[in-house]
């Protein structure tokens, strides 16, 4: 197994988050020994569709990018369509491109890096129903598991999450991408 021990990742989400797309990657980095932390516009707890309750550690305008080796992006609708309207959130995102750090999102999250104007000239999967969205946003869209671009791991849906867990944890350990960028 990858090792990730010294490794902080950054979760970020709201309420309304897919439960298993937060608490499967979540397991699988902790497990490989990196520290994970929750990341949401407001503090204190956030809420899954499906009632998983996640303590926040900070708040998207309070984090500082600088301080984690690498984001994930969990999806669920709600979740999703809420922090594309964050300002602080798309700065924290668009942040983690900048730095050439790797980033992961799987199913509705990649509406934020739309938002972050980040997905141009990239290839991504996402839920199916974000297709047009991505393409608009000049992604290269395709309907596969697991997807990796230069340190941009992306995945449709809960179903493909032991590929997704598997490529976020090997690109984490990779480090910086030059090739990832905002």
């Amino acid at each position: 197994m990858t090792e990730l021990t010294g490794k902080r990742i950054a979760f970020l989400a709201t309420d309304g988050f897919e439960d298993s797309e937060l608490t499967s990657p979540w397991t699988a980095v902790t497990n490989a020994g990196a520290a994970a932390l929750m990341i949401a516009p407001k503090g204190d707890s956030i809420t899954g569709k499906n009632g998983h309750e996640q303590d926040v550690d900070e708040t998207s305008a309070s984090a500082n990018p600088s301080s984690f080796d690498a984001l994930v992006l969990p999806g669920g609708v709600v979740n999703a369509d809420h922090l594309r309207m964050d300002e602080a959130s798309i700065a924290f995102a668009k942040a983690f491109f900048e730095a050439s750090k790797p980033v992961g999102v799987i199913c509705h999250g990649a509406w934020l890096l739309i938002e972050a104007d980040v997905v141009d000239g990239r290839t991504i999967t996402s839920y199916p129903s974000l297709k047009t969205d991505l393409k608009n946003a000049g992604a290269d869209w395709v309907d596969e598991e697991v997807v990796v671009d230069q340190g941009l791991v992306s995945s449709r849906t809960p179903d493909d999450l032991p590929a997704f867990n598997a490529k976020v944890i090997e690109e984490i350990a990779e480090g910086a991408h030059a090739g990832q960028h905002a």
